[in-house]
């Protein structure tokens, strides 16, 4: 079944003393824009996390949150800057001599200088922790599929619902439909009725009253608009029934049902069918937000 694009995953795994924990949510876009905040010991691994996650999610704007914690005793080094040390001692022995006042400036103090001391991961194998993300990885987006799966689910069976919805409008229309000429040619005759005075009746015969249906007929006649909304109906239950990344197809059809029913309220020229329409396109709307929402 589609899946909608908005959702939710979360996974916490620990390898001896290496903690990962990973949070995604995605919303709803037009292509897979991936964005990731990790830790900068992970860069080797960034193409490998961004293919993972486009292959599974496909279609969304998704944000990727990894943290990472090593409880070890050999997960970090401090590192004495040496070159930065010696330049600080240097400059407060310029200054001792400048000013007069003692040197006072211990090992200590200095320690305490910015950037005397950093700290820094130790080199790990890539492999190990390369392994150990993607397992976690695959859990946080094992979560987040089954999210929009279920959202997914409940979108599907509101767009059929939508869908029966608009076919019930078209049946009425189409039960209207015929109405419409019969109803022109009796306002038709009733107008000559009215404007021609009896002796000027034997001018204007009934063949030139039912040319003038036949042309209003013709301009008024939606039977292919009918038929093809009936296809496109069809169809768009079939695409919905289908496990795949349906939200494009279903896309560009609600366009194509949406011009088909412009066109039948510019041709029907009658009221009860254009109050008909503009259910119809309500419904298309709604159905459109909704398909923004699905990969």
């Amino acid at each position: 079944m589609a899946q909608s694009m908005t959702g939710f995953g979360r996974s916490e795994k620990v390898f001896d003393s290496r903690r990962y924990s990973i949070e995604i949510k995605s919303v709803n876009s037009r292509f897979c824009d991936i964005n990731i905040r990790m830790p900068k010991l992970f860069n080797f691994a960034d193409a490998n996390i961004r293919k993972l996650i486009s292959d599974t999610l496909v279609r969304g704007k998704v944000d990727v949150f990894i943290s990472f914690e090593d409880d070890s005793d050999e997960a970090c080094e401090v590192v004495v800057n040496s070159s930065l040390v010696k330049a600080y001692s240097d400059a407060i022995t310029d200054i001792s001599k400048i000013t007069g006042r003692a040197d006072d400036a211990n090992a200590a103090r200095l320690a305490v200088f910015p950037d005397v001391l950093l700290t820094r991961q130790k080199i790990v194998d890539e492999n190990v922790i390369g392994e150990e993300l993607e397992q976690t990885l695959k859990e946080a987006l094992d979560g987040i599929r089954e999210m929009r799966s279920a959202e997914g689910l409940n979108l599907v069976s509101d767009l059929i619902d939508k869908i029966n919805s608009l076919e019930k409008v078209k049946a009425e229309i189409e039960d209207r439909a015929p109405s419409v000429v019969e109803e022109y040619k009796v306002r038709l005759s009733d107008r000559i009725e009215e404007l021609l005075a009896d002796n000027n009746k034997a001018f204007y015969d009934e063949a030139r009253i039912t040319a003038e249906v036949a042309v209003f007929a013709d301009k008024c006649a939606i039977d292919e608009e009918l038929k093809r909304l009936g296809s496109h109906f069809s169809q768009g239950k079939r695409i919905l029934a289908v496990d795949d990344s349906v939200g494009k197809k279903m896309d560009f059809l609600i366009q194509e049902i949406n011009r088909e029913t412009n066109t039948i309220g510019s041709k029907a020229n009658d009221l009860e069918i254009t109050n008909r329409v503009l259910v119809m396109k309500n419904i298309v709307e709604e159905m459109r937000e909704q398909i923004q929402n699905l990969v």
